[in-house]
């Protein structure tokens, strides 16, 4: 990437302070109960969805423990990931990405209309998957969103297969353990999931010679349901702490997953959890690897909050909208400079 180009120059009050506060108070979650077959007594569990709402509704963001992926399949992941990357750019533009095929390679995405400091692959979980063909409304044609997988590392495609399933099984925990926490049955999300738009990314950061200036994703909300991340031990990722609006960095914990709540929670929660942003940092010696997995719900998912937590007390906050037009519109943005914001969960508020 070279000297570095203005387009990835953040505007002066959006560039990262390079001292940073650390993230004392991230909660960590232990999943163990969950996941052992001797009998967990119904106060241990009690506790765990109570932990799990607590850090829903004060942070948005947590990390667990013992959460049953085996850490083997996240080293194979981790390498083939690298060895991916290392490749030269000309062998990787190979699958690069397009404004039809959205998954594979790609290393001009734009975060707020300020280009990253990366390079990313993205890969589909299901294969293929159905979304609108299109952001406009009254299209109704569905198109098919393809992998594109490479060559080299030749196990790549089967490595990410296996790990995606893992994946999956995990954000179903998630998903019951925050369902139970809101006072629903634990299934109550599993439906929304049966075609889902979910993907996995593979993130490369590289050292940037200007780390004061760029951003390795500036700062954001995610626009799904549920995202999970890995990240390796050099660190980056900054949350915005809901308490006092400070940036502040999640320390890498050995064989965690860093877990936060997306728009969609948000909204079916009518604003009991709230999605909340975040940014990753870069830094001039290291380069930094991540894998987030987005657990994404079907295309024709209409996601407004639930009818159990609304009321005449508490009406719904938000008007219901079309999550595979969302996605659409979304993915539109990430390949073009456009002169507005791009779709955000706040254009859907019901003005009080």
């Amino acid at each position: 990437m070279g000297e570095v180009d203005p387009a990835f120059i953040q505007e002066p009050e959006h560039r990262p302070r390079i001292s940073y506060i650390e993230g004392k108070g991230v909660p960590l979650i232990d999943l163990s109960p969950i996941l052992s077959s001797s009998n967990v007594s119904a106060i241990e569990f009690e506790g765990l969805v109570k932990e799990v709402g607590d850090a829903c509704k004060e942070w948005g963001f947590f990390q667990v423990i013992n959460h049953g992926v085996p850490l083997e399949m996240r080293e194979k992941i981790d390498g083939a990931s690298r060895k991916f990357f290392a490749q030269s750019l000309e062998d990787k533009r190979k699958v690069s990405r397009n404004e039809k095929e959205v998954s594979g390679y790609y290393d001009t995405e734009h975060t707020k209309n300020v280009r990253d400091w990366k390079e990313v692959f993205d890969f589909t979980i299901e294969e293929p998957t159905i979304v609108p063909a299109s952001h406009e409304p009254d299209d109704t044609e569905l198109t098919e969103w393809n992998n594109l997988w490479p060559e080299y590392p030749p196990d790549l495609r089967e490595i990410c297969q296996e790990y995606s399933q893992e994946m999956v099984k995990l954000g179903y925990k998630l998903m019951e353990l925050i369902a139970l926490s809101l006072g629903l049955p634990a299934d109550r999300f599993h439906g929304f999931f049966k075609d889902q738009t979910s993907f996995i990314r593979l993130n490369h950061y590289p050292p940037c010679p200007t780390p004061e200036l760029a951003l390795g994703v500036g700062r954001h909300k995610d626009g799904g349901a549920l995202t999970i991340l890995a990240q390796d031990d050099v660190g980056g990722l900054e949350v915005k702490r809901k308490t006092d609006g400070e940036w502040v960095r999640v320390k890498p914990t050995p064989d965690a997953y860093i877990i936060n709540v997306g728009d969609i929670i948000q909204v079916w929660s009518n604003d009991r959890y709230e999605s909340v942003e975040h940014r990753v940092m870069v830094n001039s010696e290291k380069e930094r690897f991540s894998l987030p997995f987005f657990f994404n719900p079907a295309h024709y998912t209409m996601v407004k909050p639930l009818e159990e937590l609304t009321n005449e007390q508490n009406p719904a906050k938000y008007r219901a909208y079309n999550w595979g037009k969302f996605i659409t519109n979304r993915k539109r943005s990430n390949f073009q400079k456009l002169n507005v914001e791009n779709l955000q969960i706040y254009h859907f508020r019901i003005s009080e």
